[in-house]
């Protein structure tokens, strides 16, 4: 099939999923935009009912080269990426960064450790609000914090870190539903970050979970960097009597000086050393999936309702982390965090688990 070149083929944005640009194409050229996906799309090679993109189709309406569409969009890389290091769902991204690429709406697959778009001071995650954005500018820590988590990825790797924040988020979360006298400087920090985030008499308009997220992501990522770490992960499994230096670091991290391990799960970092710190990291419940996950998440009747709810009793100083533990972006570490202690068994075949 010969394909004519497009005359202002713009480039696609990174990690732009390809409906996504097909679709940009197309308004910007005034072309019904299902002609133009089955001009740059097959039916897969199983026989099924699923189009797939044709890399030199694509190649040949804009005129670019196969490496560097593939650059840009996770669905042409050959061989096709490790969709796990993914957040299954496609989001708008920065509309800052968007506002540059013609078309329309931009939507990308981001991997999981952007959380922030540090040029333009957005936060980007969890997306529960519509897509909408968060502007970070009054708390330059959550911003510091992006950069912190970029250094934990390039030391440990994604899956580490993937699971080393999203526990030390939902930590976070636990922490914050507890009284005053049991946390630490960062409590209050916690509060400070949400009355600016959600200032107080607003919340019915601008309660979100992703802004709580945004409040405690810079402890979280301070922790996370102990969790990640294999020597503090050995200290953390240590017996009580040598556990002191662990204790001293996360009452640092925490500004909690007087944080202590204690034997009962009821404290969450405490639970965490005793149960999680020797297990391999978790990878993600759900993966990306080109034809399930084609378009942005939108909210649902229950969920707004749910959120409605909160937003109506939402205070920062009393148990606010609740509706942080309970969402979905931390769904593949909250199935772990209080399971039950099982004991070790070995297989016959020499696996094991726990």
């Amino acid at each position: 099939m010969l394909l004519p070149l497009l005359p202002d083929p713009v480039p696609p944005a990174q990690h732009e999923i390809a409906a996504s640009y097909v679709g940009r194409l197309a308004r910007l050229h005034g072309l019904d935009i299902n002609v133009l996906w089955r001009c740059v799309t097959e039916r897969e090679a199983s026989g099924g009912m699923r189009r797939v993109i044709v890399p030199q189709r694509l190649a040949a309406i804009t005129g670019r080269t196969i490496h560097s569409l593939a650059g840009a969009l996770p669905e042409l890389r050959m061989p096709q990426p490790d969709w796990a290091m993914f957040r299954h769902q496609p989001q708008s991204g920065c509309h800052h960064c968007n506002a540059k690429h013609l078309g329309g709406e931009v939507t990308r697959i981001l991997p999981h450790h952007r959380y922030v778009c540090a040029r333009h001071r957005l936060w980007l995650c969890p997306s529960d609000a519509d897509g909408q954005s968060t502007y970070l500018g009054p708390l330059p820590e959550i911003v510091q914090a992006q950069r912190k988590h970029l250094r934990i990825l390039q030391r440990h790797g994604w899956a580490v870190t993937y699971d080393a924040v999203l526990t030390a988020i939902i930590i976070c979360g636990q922490l914050w539903s507890l009284p005053e006298n049991e946390n630490g400087k960062a409590w209050h920090d916690w509060i400070r970050r949400a009355n600016v985030l959600i200032p107080p008499g607003t919340a019915e308009a601008t309660f979100s979970v992703a802004r709580l997220c945004a409040a405690v992501y810079p402890e979280a990522v301070a922790l996370a960097s102990l969790f990640a770490s294999p020597y503090w992960r050995k200290e953390a499994q240590e017996g009580n009597w040598d556990r002191h230096q662990f204790d001293v670091e996360i009452a640092r991290r925490l500004g909690h000086p007087k944080y202590r391990y204690k034997q009962h799960d009821n404290d969450p970092i405490s639970h965490w050393a005793n149960m999680n710190a020797k297990l391999q990291p978790i990878s993600p419940i759900y993966i990306h999936d080109q034809i399930r996950y084609l378009r942005k998440p939108t909210l649902s009747s229950a969920t707004r309702l749910a959120q409605q709810r909160r937003a109506q009793t939402f205070d920062a100083s009393h148990r606010a982390g609740e509706a942080l533990i309970a969402h979905r972006h931390l769904a593949t570490v909250f199935r772990r965090a209080w399971r039950p202690m099982l004991k070790h068994v070995r297989l016959p075949d020499g696996r094991s688990y726990y």
